[in-house]
């Protein structure tokens, strides 16, 4: 087959996570004998932050770990049949411009032979609906939500039976456990600043577990506003700035610990849905202890595969717990590294995503479906 995915960005991961499962998915396609074809606007913010901040060296580490894929730059005047032309597949991720999601959904109800599919991996449709709802997806064949509970919010509007829940997951190519594993030492946390979704969050199970527990606090990440280095500074935290996701196995690789703290949004109204850190983090072999998170989906095995902490005093006792006892942190990395090999690597996305595809084009009415406004 022939696919187009239309992301926001394949070359920046700078505040974008969707590139991290996106190149893992091209790629698994590419390597099974399909045409892959990434498409991004013209000056995406993800990408001019990311050469504003560190020129063209920031793309460094994604060429060298993914010298196989590439991406096309698009104008907003471009034509979106040529842009599609030929393809068997189109999927477009919803940080595209709304003109564009709508004219590319204009070309398959006008007759294009291709399968068209909207890809959702964001808590927007409940935080900002009226964001989501002004994307005309008349024209798509159906929808792709990285959780179930995302899911429901599409079929509450119309589209049941055309909304199936894709999760992200690792691109174990590149998260592995390290060959031959050196000494580690401390906590890392990777993650974003963001908006305030989490500030509380991240004082109370992390920055003060991890200086209560005597653990050494590497940050890595974008979008720290002034008072947000300044908390840092007063745990003693060293903030390493921005990461690129490919060089993140080698930061997992020197680190006891790491730590989930999910944003509000994903403890709340749309549960079940974790980072893809997460992933990344099992499959690289790092024990990971989770803040509050109801894993309603059943994805993982809480206690298993990671250590949960209802409260911050708790996380402080589950990091000194895994700071002295080796075997802890080996049962947890086993049990995690396994779950990731047999259920959420890329390649199980891409089979899902193939059996999606296939019932669709095995649908007797394979036609855009009829969703309420």
């Amino acid at each position: 087959m022939k696919i187009v995915y239309f992301t926001h960005s394949l070359q920046s991961c700078w505040n974008h996570g969707n590139a991290h499962f996106l190149r893992g998915v091209l790629r698994d396609l590419q390597a099974r004998g399909h045409q892959v074809e990434a498409l991004e606007p013209a000056g995406a913010w993800s990408l001019d932050n990311l050469l504003t901040d560190h020129g063209d060296a920031g793309l460094d580490a994604w060429r060298s770990a993914y010298p196989d894929l590439g991406s096309t730059l698009f104008q907003p005047d471009a034509d979106p049949a040529e842009l599609v032309d030929g393809a068997d597949l189109v999927v477009v991720h919803e940080w595209n411009d709304p003109a564009l999601v709508a004219s590319v959904g204009k070309v398959r109800a006008n007759g294009g032979r291709f399968t068209l599919l909207f890809h959702d991996t964001h808590h927007r449709a409940v935080s900002d609906p009226d964001a989501i709802r002004a994307f005309d997806l008349s024209g798509y064949d159906g929808v792709l939500a990285f959780g179930e509970t995302l899911a429901e919010v599409y079929r509450r509007w119309g589209w049941d039976g055309r909304v199936w829940v894709w999760h992200e997951a690792a691109d174990t190519r590149l998260f592995h456990p390290p060959q031959a594993d050196a000494e580690r030492h401390g906590l890392v946390w990777i993650g974003n600043w963001g908006d305030g979704e989490r500030t509380a969050e991240l004082e109370d199970f992390l920055l003060r577990p991890a200086r209560d527990a005597d653990l050494p606090l590497d940050i890595y990440g974008v979008r720290y506003p002034p008072d947000a280095r300044a908390l840092l500074d007063r745990y003693g935290v060293s903030f390493r700035g921005w990461l690129p996701n490919a060089r993140a196995p080698d930061v997992f690789a020197r680190h006891l610990a790491t730590v989930h703290v999910p944003r509000r949004f994903y403890t709340t109204v749309l549960p079940g849905i974790p980072t893809i850190r997460v992933f990344e983090a099992l499959a690289c072999g790092i024990p990971l202890i989770s803040a509050p998170w109801d894993d309603c989906e059943g994805l993982f095995t809480p206690g298993k595969d990671y250590l949960v902490a209802p409260d911050g005093p708790a996380m402080t006792r589950h990091l000194r717990a895994l700071a002295g006892d080796p075997d802890l942190r080996r049962s947890l990395t086993d049990h995690g590294l396994a779950t990731i090999r047999a259920r959420h690597t890329c390649a199980h996305r891409v089979d899902e995503l193939l059996a999606i595809v296939g019932g669709l084009r095995a649908s007797p009415n394979n036609a855009p479906a009829e969703v309420a406004a």
